[in-house]
């Protein structure tokens, strides 16, 4: 589909979703964000959800300010995954000892490492970052906001973990069976702290204090304020990719060993943010672009769009289209929150809808069922403009925090 426009206090609403079947407090937090003086546009994924402030799926351009609600509490979350030489036909009838392997060697949950992870053992596999300028990352962690000082060590040890809620380590088979790697995490709590300071900074300056919704708080261009903001947002996005690239070596090293014989072999990783902040030029303005629940599809980049725990998920290609910032969705989003999930689905639901994937089926992981979350497939389809499907992948086993 193309998109619909909805009207807005001062730019328009392009939504790739049907207004009619996204929540009224949703479209209202829409409307709210299409107020602020500073926005110069606002485009909607399909995926689009009620959010802390701004929608989950949401795209906003704006000059001269930045939203920290805009951006999402988990900043830098985002997906990697990478093909690797093994087929189907590799992979033994009983998954449980690999997800076990997995399970022993990425921490889940609120988990860390007894050690901190040598970059350099890892970054070798897994690509991205690159390893040579660890000690200058984390030199640059001084100047961050006083109140995470303290946080140093945990941050440290939580490098290369997997946190809990909606992100998983995958293992998957596209459909000419190839074996993929995937995984989505973000900035563990180091990045989630970095947003609850700065949104409560934004939220105590005069220019915010008129605003419909104070949980839209902006800081903007040329002050101190923005100054610190947008010093702490790039090393926790930093943070991010750093978290994911040792953890897919981390992933990497689980399979080499598990299939010693087959000598496997990966491709490169594509990695993608979904919550972060992007300095972009349209229609001859520069631009801070934030994207909380959505990924760049600029013409020719690689995404990684999943679903849920029990269906499927899709690497895509960017077909550069700037009516929606050069952006698509960012997952299946979801259609119901956590808890009404709890009170509707049992165990008996989760273990039906998750048949196949060796994965955890407990009362724990009851709100991340499938049932939870809008059909990937529809998703998919509402954004033929945005993207081009490349391979679209089944998870056969799940870990999730």
């Amino acid at each position: 589909m193309s998109y619909v426009e909805v009207p807005g206090a001062q730019v328009p609403i392009r939504m790739w979703a049907d207004p009619a079947t996204v929540e009224d407090i949703a479209m209202q937090q829409l409307r709210n964000v299409a107020t602020l003086p500073w926005i110069k546009g606002l485009a909607v994924m399909p995926d689009v959800h009620y959010g802390k402030g701004a929608t989950v799926g949401s795209v906003i351009a704006m000059q001269g300010a930045v939203c920290p609600a805009a951006v999402g509490v988990d900043i830098g979350c985002g997906m990697s995954a990478v093909k690797s030489s093994l087929t189907a036909n590799d992979l033994p009838g009983d998954l449980s000892r690999l997800r076990s392997r997995i399970e022993q060697v990425i921490p889940v949950g609120r988990g860390m490492h007894a050690e901190p992870v040598d970059p350099s053992r890892v970054y070798g596999l897994a690509g991205g970052a690159g390893g040579a300028d660890w000690d200058d990352f984390w030199g640059r962690f001084d100047g961050v906001a006083d109140a995470v000082k303290f946080r140093r060590e945990r941050a440290t040890a939580q490098m290369g973990t997997l946190g809990g809620g909606n992100h998983f380590v995958e293992v998957c088979l596209d459909e000419s069976g190839a074996v993929w790697l995937m995984l989505h995490s973000g900035s563990r709590n180091i990045g989630a702290e970095l947003a609850a300071h700065h949104m409560e900074e934004a939220g105590r300056l005069p220019h915010n204090q008129g605003l419909v919704d104070r949980d839209l708080a902006v800081f903007v261009a040329d002050t101190p304020q923005m100054a610190a903001y947008r010093n702490d947002l790039f090393w926790a996005q930093e943070y991010a990719k750093r978290n994911r690239a040792v953890m897919m070596g981390l992933f990497q090293e689980v399979i080499r060993g598990e299939f010693r014989k087959a000598k496997v072999s990966f491709d490169e990783v594509i990695s993608c943010h979904h919550n972060y902040v992007s300095e972009e030029r349209y229609d001859g303005m520069d631009l801070l672009v934030t994207r909380k629940g959505a990924i760049r599809a600029g013409s020719g980049d690689y995404g990684i769009i999943p679903g849920s725990m029990g269906t499927g998920s899709y690497i895509v290609r960017g077909l550069g289209n700037e009516m929606s910032f050069n952006s698509a969705s960012h997952g299946a989003g979801r259609r119901m929150s956590r808890n009404q999930a709890r009170k509707r689905f049992s165990t008996q639901d989760l273990e039906e809808q998750t048949r196949g994937v060796e994965c955890r089926k407990d009362a724990g992981v009851v709100d991340e069922i499938p049932g939870a979350y809008k059909p990937i497939e529809k998703v998919i389809d509402q954004q033929r403009d945005l993207v081009a499907v490349v391979a679209k992948l089944k998870q056969v086993v799940c870990v999730k925090g």
